[in-house]
């Protein structure tokens, strides 16, 4: 029999690519946790099957244990001293067990990770998963590509290399240090402040070694901005007319500060009338033509000149990447290496109808090497590798191919060429000139025509020569402040200063973004919101090293050294924890002097809101404050309560809940197949019966997005036994998509429906019912709850007239009849029966035995690359 191959990529588009290339078109494909494509074929001279699957990303991320997850519970200081341990980033796609599995009797694994340090420290998650070690009798390679093309692909084949375990650690580095240091300062400052203020727009207020000196570059600017004085100038500015051409001539002072000062020199030259040509000069310029694209280039021109944020400028080209159109689109090179096929990709370009032509032109005369850049040692430059049109890409990443390809071409394209003119003139002793531009080549501006010169035509002079001014004007200005920071400025920043790589810069302005501390306005120019800004100068204020490049760019340094095998990973990642343990201690102590900033610019909790609901402790009704994150605040008792977020909040008839005597609310969730569930504030952040998540399948950290933070029980998830809202009374049978519970939607009339209180199952019951409620009665065939309908007088489908009908909307025959259902399959009576839910309080069904105020779930932010 065969030997085995097990080659692992990195998402399945590339190992669809990798097996189609070496198998020539020739192989079965099966469905696993993502596919695996087998072949026969011949590896180092033997011949084998190989199996191609594929890894989606990171298989691991890093997490606290269990019993540092409650915010309540575990002080943020201790941890930093914490143990952490790697949990499946996907633990619904099963990657670690199809990995094992496809494993099995293979004796090579070869690694076909994206080669940066990401797709390193992936290859070693992979051989951990598959059982593999290096350097032990079943064998570990590594393929190291900058592209999916056949010629890479081939190549990469022959030179197999061993994975480089220096650079994966160096990943494990900092997503400990990313994971400790994040996380503790967020839950300090969330608790803190969220806890004091109702107008605090932010989920979370969280810290990043990356991200918060990146908010910081662009508060800084605002700084600049806001404290800026303009000040008055004056210029003078003469005109001339020469052989029907009018101009303005340049003053070599530019301009003065004295308005008096420039009014005697306006004065002067007009008393004098005549310009005098004192010189003329001609000069050859040359505008070079560009080196080859890195990521961060390519990022910086995507805002300015595409209007394409980061984010989304670097999934467009991981698309590219993926579809085999661009080269690997995260390198810090820009230099090609001497071997880099030139011919080759201009041939593979040559037909495209919108440059096909320049590259004839190009390949007939002859292009040129590129300029010599940065050899980062990593990638090649971004460069095309195979044509594509618009019809195939779409508009938006048409656009960016087409500027990847523009930029190769101007790479080896002739500089630009252009003679450059300057005509001096004197008058009343003080100095002009005027300068005239004159493209004699254009170049690689041809291909790139944004970049090329200005031509400005000039009369001819002659030196000696003297001209009557026909008017001398005094211009007044003002001095302006700089504008925000662009996009584009803020990645130069980062990029000079070591803040993020080029495969996380594009993540830390986007987490900026998406926390509130900035926002995106027109021309993509980032204006920092006042928390932003509060944050910072808080900072500022308390240790200005939190918000400062310096010490993110040391632990990059320290970083590096691991990933050349230079530096202990452990060593380093216990100095930077415990310079930030203290520097996290600190700031604790001093945590006043930020308060006072948020005091000036936020409202307390006690002046913000609308009273909504009675709290059932104190029977004062509490305050709904709506800002993000929404929550009920009682102000006799000092508690904040969360409630489901993104959702219309609303008092449910005044009801009151049996288990504490909070008045209900109702929550509905936007979009016409949104659910309206109802729920006890009280009971939704301290659910009072263990296990809710064990038995139905919520998340209490609110993972999915629908409930939001602080989610725990709403009435559609409590197992009351007597509760008219609970799920015992208001289920109704199981659901036909998951285990779920079909409950009544007591408020949907006269839509009325059933919801799932798991997934997003619908079913649209009789429409047009005055009502429609449970009963206690279970039907014999298949055990779901009974319901009864009083239909419509003028509607009914009963016969003589009859409106109430009872029976199980499953075996009932016209029930049944009268049902539909939305995202899910066929609903018939084979979906079961509702399973028998069984819930024990803490201290038995009433009791809420020892419960103490709210439960600060972590949410779980992904703090690696910050």
């Amino acid at each position: 029999m065969a030997p085995k191959v097990l080659m692992v990529a990195e998402k399945p588009s590339i190992a669809l690519s990798i097996a189609s290339v070496l198998s020539g078109g020739r192989m079965s494909t099966r469905r696993g946790s993502t596919e695996v494509h087998e072949f026969d074929g011949t590896f180092q001279g033997f011949h084998v099957h190989y199996k191609v699957t594929s890894v989606i990303g990171h298989v691991f991320s890093v997490e606290f244990p269990a019993n540092f997850q409650d915010w309540t519970v575990t002080d943020p200081l201790d941890l930093f001293e914490a143990p952490i341990h790697k949990v499946e980033s996907n633990p619904k796609a099963h990657i670690g067990r199809h990995l094992s599995q496809e494993a099995q009797g293979c004796s090579h694994l070869v690694l076909w990770l994206d080669c940066d340090r990401e797709g390193e420290n992936i290859c070693f998650e992979v051989i951990e998963c598959t059982g593999f070690r290096v350097n032990n009798s079943r064998r570990v390679y590594r393929a190291r590509f900058s592209s999916v093309t056949e010629k890479d692909i081939t190549k990469a084949m022959s030179n197999l290399v061993e994975p480089n375990k220096h650079e994966a650690l160096a990943v494990d580095a900092r997503q400990e240090i990313d994971l400790k240091v994040g996380v503790a300062f967020t839950r300090f400052q969330t608790n803190y402040f969220q806890g004091k203020y109702g107008n605090l727009d932010s989920r979370v207020i969280s810290y990043g070694p990356c991200q918060t000196p990146t908010l910081g570059f662009c508060v800084q600017r605002y700084l600049q901005i806001t404290t800026f004085k303009p000040e008055k100038f004056w210029a003078v500015q003469p005109y001339i007319i020469q052989k029907g051409y009018e101009l303005k001539l340049e003053w070599e002072r530019n301009k003065l500060f004295d308005s008096d000062v420039a009014g005697m020199f306006q004065k002067l030259i007009m008393e004098d009338g005549i310009v005098e040509v004192t010189g003329i000069s001609e000069k050859q310029e040359c505008k070079t033509r560009p080196s080859g694209l890195n990521t961060v280039n390519l990022l910086k021109v995507a805002s300015s000149a595409l209007g394409f944020g980061p984010q989304l400028a670097m999934q467009l080209a991981e698309r590219l990447y993926t579809q085999g159109f661009i080269s690997y689109p995260r390198t810090e090179s820009t230099s090609y290496p001497s071997s880099f096929d030139f011919r080759g990709t201009l041939e593979a370009l040559v037909k495209n109808p919108a440059w096909g032509s320049y590259i004839q032109t190009l390949l007939a005369d002859g292009y040129l090497k590129p300029r010599s850049g940065t050899d980062a040692g990593d990638h090649p430059p971004i460069t095309p590798m195979c044509s594509a049109t618009e019809d195939m890409l779409g508009t938006d990443a048409w656009r960016l191919y087409q500027y990847v390809c523009q930029h190769f071409l101007g790479t080896i394209s002739p500089d630009c060429k252009y003679l450059r003119t300057k005509i001096e003139f004197s008058v009343a002793e003080e100095i002009f000139h005027c300068i005239g531009q004159c493209v004699t080549i254009k170049g690689f501006t041809s291909i790139m025509p944004w970049l090329g010169v200005n031509e400005t035509n000039l009369p001819q002079f002659t030196k000696g020569e003297k001209i009557e001014i026909s008017k001398v004007d005094l211009y007044e200005g003002k001095t302006v402040p700089p504008d925000y920071l662009s996009e584009s400025e803020l990645i130069s920043l980062m990029e000079k200063h070591g803040i993020g790589t080029d495969a996380s810069i594009s993540v830390h302005i986007n987490n900026i973004c998406e926390r509130n501390y900035v926002q995106v306005q027109a021309g993509r120019k980032l204006v920092p919101t006042p928390l932003g800004i509060s944050l910072i100068r808080g900072y500022q204020c308390i240790d200005p090293d939190l918000c400062l490049p310096d010490i993110r760019s040391f632990i990059e340094q320290q970083i590096t050294l691991v990933a050349n095998g230079q530096a202990n990973h452990s060593l380093v990642v216990q100095h930077v924890i415990q310079q930030f343990k203290r520097k996290f201690s600190y700031f604790v102590k001093q945590i006043d002097e930020m308060d006072a900033l948020f005091e000036a610019q936020f409202s307390p909790l006690s002046d913000s809101g609308r009273l909504l609901s009675k709290c059932g402790k104190c029977l004062r009704y509490m305050k709904f404050i709506s800002s993000q994150p929404s929550r009920l605040y009682c102000g006799t008792c000092e508690e904040v309560y969360y409630v489901p977020q993104n959702g219309a909040i609303k008092l449910y008839k005044e009801l009151a809940c049996p288990l504490d005597n909070f008045e209900l609310l109702i929550c509905s969730l936007p979009g016409p197949q949104g659910k309206t569930f109802s729920f006890c504030p009280y009971c939704y952040n301290s659910p009072p019966f263990e296990g809710i998540d064990t038995l139905f399948g919520a998340s209490k950290a609110g993972g999915s997005g629908k409930l939001g933070k602080g989610a725990g029980m709403p009435c559609f998830l409590c197992p009351h036994p007597t509760c008219q809202h609970s799920v015992i009374a208001q289920g109704v049978c199981g659901c036909p998509e998951c285990n779920g519970t079909l409950v009544l939607d007591p408020v949907s009339a006269p839509k009325w429906r059933l919801y799932c209180n798991t997934c997003n199952c619908l079913v649209f019951l009789p429409e047009g019912a005055h009502r429609i409620s449970t009963t206690k009665e279970r039907c014999s065939e298949c055990d779901s709850i009974i319901i009864e309908v009083d239909f419509n007088k003028k509607t009914t489908p009963l016969k003589d007239g009859a409106t109430l009908h009872i029976g199980c909307i499953l075996c009932d025959e016209l029930l049944h009849s009268l049902v539909e259902m939305k995202h899910g399959k066929y609903f018939s009576k084979r979906m079961g029966g509702r399973g028998r839910m069984r819930g024990k309080g803490r201290s038995g069904y009433g009791g809420r035995g020892g419960r103490g105020g709210r439960k600060l779930e972590d949410p779980k932010m992904s703090f690696r690359g910050f």
